[in-house]
């Protein structure tokens, strides 16, 4: 499968799933978690959903033939979903505090990916 109908893909299964997961959230969760607990369940959606529509930028960027740093830049933010969303979402719903050790590594994936993105636009001479 070519990258960038890969990371169209992705993007829009991550958000579709972000769409899923906020609505069980906010419906199926009320009243079972602690509101310390939504939230941390609605921050793990709303960074899945800014990051799946990232990978749908980063589709349309790598549909141009734009080289490795937008692909790289799309790897980073998904393994940002993985390791930022998924511990905050373990984190939520198990109440497992060692889950929390792993979200900021995901944080890092993030600004790594938008890094990439920027590095890229910078050397394209589209910034």
């Amino acid at each position: 499968m070519k990258s960038s109908r890969r990371f169209l893909f992705l993007g829009a299964l991550l958000g579709g799933l972000a769409v899923m997961f906020g609505a069980f959230g906010a419906h199926s969760l009320r009243g079972h978690l602690s509101e310390s607990m939504l939230e941390v369940f609605s921050t793990a959606t709303r960074y899945q959903m800014y990051h799946a529509l990232a990978l749908l930028l980063i589709a349309r960027i790598g549909s141009t033939g734009a080289g490795r740093l937008p692909a790289a830049g799309g790897w980073c933010f998904l393994a940002g979903i993985v390791l930022f969303s998924g511990s905050l979402y373990l984190l939520a719903l198990t109440g497992v505090r060692w889950f929390g050790f792993i979200t900021p590594f995901g944080g890092l994936s993030f600004i790594a990916g938008w890094g990439l993105l920027a590095l890229h636009a910078l050397r394209s001479g589209k910034a």
